[in-house]
């Protein structure tokens, strides 16, 4: 029979134990208390460092993730300037930084799926199923007429062939036209399904997932763009209202 000395040891265990999870748990909510949210239906806006973002989540917590993580190419194009994107910003703004192998391991673990853009500049597990989105631009284009992303499903590979947008200026260098996320969205996307997207940029893919009904957490660590992408969705919202 256990001794009474040994039950007390083990009360005593188990309280500390629960004392230290309230203390991380508290330590997680002041992070999250200090960062900027805002909500748009079904749409929640983060202003945060992601990596600190997932650590808050359950495992599998996201059916799917659509992310865009930087490539870490900036340097190649310092001093130049293409079209109306002066990309000296993406060397000043110093935000072109291959994720951490932190980064990757808290993604894979918080979600069941993954569409990675750039996935060739990225060390990921071997996948048949590249998506190739064809730009549709003319050969004399001096960037690349084609991109690819990664992806966790076990299915073909696929081309999405999608011209880039002509009108309208970039938020953000690598920005991606809304019609290539409803497109991700309609092949790889069930509805119900609850979206991450850890590196929000210009938020074209907030309003992809917006138009789609689907449920999204989007994080953006740089205010500005931050500012700017969540002014574009309320310019789209008022935009939905007068139709």
């Amino acid at each position: 029979m256990q001794s009474s000395h040994c039950k007390l040891c083990n009360r005593l265990f188990y309280i500390q134990c629960y004392v230290l999870y309230r203390r991380l748990k508290a330590q997680n909510l002041i992070k999250m208390t200090e960062v900027k949210k805002e909500k748009r239906g079904g749409i929640n806006f983060f202003n945060c460092d992601n990596i600190e973002f997932m650590k808050t989540k359950p495992d599998n917590y996201y059916d799917l993730a659509i992310v865009d993580p930087p490539y870490g190419i900036g340097d190649k194009f310092k001093g130049g300037k293409t079209g109306k994107m002066n990309f000296n910003e993406v060397v000043e703004k110093d935000w072109d930084k291959v994720p951490s192998k932190e980064y990757w391991n808290e993604l894979f673990r918080v979600s069941k799926n993954q569409i990675v853009w750039g996935g060739n500049y990225f060390d990921l597990p071997p996948t048949r199923c590249f998506i190739v989105w064809d730009k549709k631009i003319s050969e004399d284009f001096t960037l690349a007429m084609a991109e690819l992303a990664w992806t966790s499903f076990d299915k073909l590979a696929k081309i999405i062939r999608l011209p880039t947008p002509k009108t309208g200026g970039k938020r953000h260098p690598t920005q991606k036209p809304i019609k290539l996320y409803r497109k991700v969205l309609s092949m790889y996307g069930e509805k119900g399904f609850k979206i991450l997207d850890t590196h929000g940029g210009s938020f074209t893919n907030a309003i992809a997932c917006d138009e789609e009904g689907y449920d999204l957490d989007i994080c953006e660590i740089d205010s500005k763009y931050f500012k700017d992408g969540l002014n574009a969705f309320d310019v789209y919202k008022s935009q939905t209202k007068l139709f």
